[in-house]
């Protein structure tokens, strides 16, 4: 597929057909994902694989409030059918570990250096690049949160370091067919609204 298409084609799918996602597709997403950008090529980023139902079913258990998971949401419901969850995680002493290397100038790890918390923007940046790659494999994708009072519950569910902070997660699967938008959609904001040439 042409990336004009790809792009043009990409949405956000919050409901699955159930069937299986190869694992050697997973595999060039995550593949793809190793290739966004970093600041100084820090690379601060990681992956959890969530592919088994077992797997599935414990992420939704941590991360979903117990008010909701008492009476799921339509939103729920149909991210709950996709076979795949993938969680981008974010490193930001791997950051300031490689801005006090002496390439970079700076002799500390001092925070404050950064005007913006790249840590974020490349993980988000490599996280694009897996809801691309779903778009060219036929596949549907959604990018979401997970509620910061379920965080710690996530990260003794799968033993994630205290290091490596949850970005969101990345529902992933064959979109079902019925599957219609959330009445809460809005159309995209015209170019001639978000695009400033020359000056504000």
């Amino acid at each position: 597929m042409e990336l004009a298409e790809v792009v043009r084609r990409r949405r956000m799918v919050r409901a699955y057909d159930g069937n299986p996602v190869p694992p050697e597709v997973v595999d060039r997403m995550l593949e793809h994902a190793t290739r966004a950008p970093s600041a100084g090529f820090t690379q601060g980023w990681a992956f959890l694989v969530l592919d088994a139902p077992d797997d599935v079913d414990r992420f939704w258990e941590a991360t979903t409030p117990p008010e909701r998971a008492a009476a799921p949401s339509r939103w729920l419901r149909g991210m709950r059918t996709a076979p795949v969850v993938l969680v981008p995680l974010t490193h930001k002493d791997a950051y300031l570990d490689r801005y006090a290397e002496p390439d970079k100038g700076w002799t500390d790890r001092d925070e404050a250096r950064w005007p913006v918390p790249y840590w974020y923007v490349d993980t988000g940046m490599a996280s694009l690049l897996v809801l691309l790659t779903a778009v060219d494999e036929g596949l549907g994708a959604c990018f979401f949160g997970i509620p910061p009072t379920r965080t710690t519950d996530f990260r003794s569910a799968f033993g994630v370091p205290d290091a490596y902070e949850p970005l969101g997660a990345i529902t992933v699967g064959y979109g079902a067919e019925d599957h219609e938008p959330s009445s809460r959609s809005r159309g995209r904001r015209p170019r001639e609204e978000v695009v400033h040439r020359g000056r504000w």
